[in-house]
């Protein structure tokens, strides 16, 4: 299986394995999936035009309310509470149809990688199954499978409205306010975005260690009990314990630490969004 972002060259985040899983973003030889996909980018579209828009409306429904000479418009004010509610609704009910349409192309993924996964394991050397950590090796395949959800779901449903939401967002400080304001508000957005990669960077270290000691004690848990009548044979239950309790051990000294660098990283967000 190939190694993960967090594996290669020196730890810096990589968007390799987004473009490796692009294939099955758009499959071959199934124009019903590539229909799925086009559906869902033209719901997320929707979805965010609702998220953009709801601001607006609630700030003019509030504008509405000002103490003025004349009488307020009670209709107007209505009418504009009515269709913030309504962009509400639909942008969560274009936001759950985006997932329920996407689901197939995203199971359909998941299942491709894991097939292909499988078989690959089945094509290595008699070497390699004799020397096996079968524990080990089940975790990681479970692992990669699983973050095949999580990294279609950020190539195709953050990175795009992110930048939509920015380019709007810009353009109407641009407009209501001046420049300076648009440029301050992108500049902002751009530190949040190299503060998160730096961090990012910082904390793969700690992830790494997680995964490697979450994976070397499923392999000795599993491989202990596959070996069962031997451990059994020689006594060596206790000291098979005590190998799992080091490598646990690890593991959750790498949680804490991963745990700690994450509320860095929640900390400095917030700072620079305050």
């Amino acid at each position: 299986m190939a190694r993960s972002a967090v594996e290669e060259g020196d730890g810096a985040p990589s968007f390799r394995p987004l473009w490796t899983l692009m294939p099955y973003l758009w499959p071959k030889n199934r124009p019903d999936l590539r229909v799925r996909v086009l559906v869902s980018i033209l719901f997320l579209v929707l979805a965010t035009g609702f998220t953009s828009i709801s601001p607006l409306i609630f700030g003019w429904a509030v504008d509405q309310l000002k103490p003025t000479p004349a009488n307020i418009a009670i209709g107007s004010v209505l009418s504009l509470i009515a269709a913030y509610a309504i962009s509400r609704i639909m942008m969560q009910a274009f936001a759950q149809l985006r997932d329920g349409i996407f689901a197939k192309v995203q199971y359909h993924a998941m299942r491709e990688v894991a097939v292909e996964t499988f078989a690959h394991v089945h094509t290595l050397s008699l070497r390699f199954h004799l020397e096996r950590k079968t524990g080990g090796l089940s975790r990681v395949i479970e692992r990669g499978i699983k973050g095949i959800d999580t990294l279609l779901s950020f190539a195709l449903f953050s990175i795009f409205p992110t930048i939509l939401l920015l380019g709007f967002y810009s353009a109407i400080l641009l407009i209501d306010l001046n420049v300076w304001v648009a440029i301050s508000t992108i500049v902002m957005v751009i530190a949040y975005v190299w503060f998160t990669f730096w961090i990012t960077r910082w904390r793969i270290q700690y992830r790494r260690e997680m995964n490697q000691s979450d994976t070397d004690a499923n392999t000795k848990a599993v491989d202990s009990l596959l070996n069962f009548e031997t451990v059994k044979y020689f006594n060596n239950e206790v000291h098979e314990t005590k190998r799992y309790d080091v490598s646990m051990e690890k593991f959750s000294r790498a949680s804490i630490q991963s745990q700690i660098s994450l509320s860095v990283l929640n900390t400095g967000q917030a700072a620079i969004m305050a």
